[in-house]
């Protein structure tokens, strides 16, 4: 009789632990994992809130910023965008007082909301020349900007100077919409 109980006893406890293993695998586990994903979702959701709180009060800021875009961006024919582009490049040249080199425009088409004007330019001059051209096209308010740039000396003493430069003008609702 003794081992009928143990054999009763080891059943019942082996029918007990499927019950468990059934009971996390179907039920705790799923739950676990739900909540979780709730917990992550909601942490997501307070950042999400935080961060349209904080546009909500940068929001002058931020319409002065894209105001100023749309003011200052290359015209929407891609023509005279290029156009107002080296007029900036010659008028930067001109207050400046480097040496023009070469100045090449090439329409980029990326988004139908807006292209870009990209352009490879040269120019050569000594340190002080190079540094008023790139302060004379800092303030410009033309929406340009400066992609990469390269400078190497010319001498061997450093005092010829050698730009080369990748920029980008912003062209906001091109017409081929």
């Amino acid at each position: 009789m003794e081992t009928k109980n143990r054999e009763k006893i080891l059943a019942i406890f082996a029918a007990v632990c499927v019950a468990l293993w059934l009971l996390n695998l179907l039920v705790i586990s799923p739950m676990t994992e739900a909540w979780h994903n709730r917990s992550n979702r909601i942490a997501h959701l307070h950042k999400a809130i935080a961060e349209g709180q904080l546009l909500i009060q940068r929001q002058e800021t931020v319409r002065g910023q894209w105001d100023h875009m749309q003011t200052n961006a290359l015209s929407s024919n891609p023509t005279v965008a290029e156009r107002e582009l080296f007029t900036a490049f010659d008028r930067w040249v001109g207050k400046s007082g480097v040496t023009e080199g070469s100045f090449r425009p090439q329409l980029h088409e990326t988004d139908t909301n807006y292209a870009t004007v990209e352009c490879r330019a040269d120019v050569t001059g000594d340190i002080q020349t190079i540094l008023r051209f790139f302060y004379e096209m800092e303030k410009d308010p033309i929406g340009v900007k400066l992609d990469s740039c390269e400078l190497t000396s010319k001498d061997d003493n450093g005092r010829q100077l050698a730009l080369a430069m990748d920029l980008s003008g912003l062209i906001l609702n091109p017409p081929n919409q």
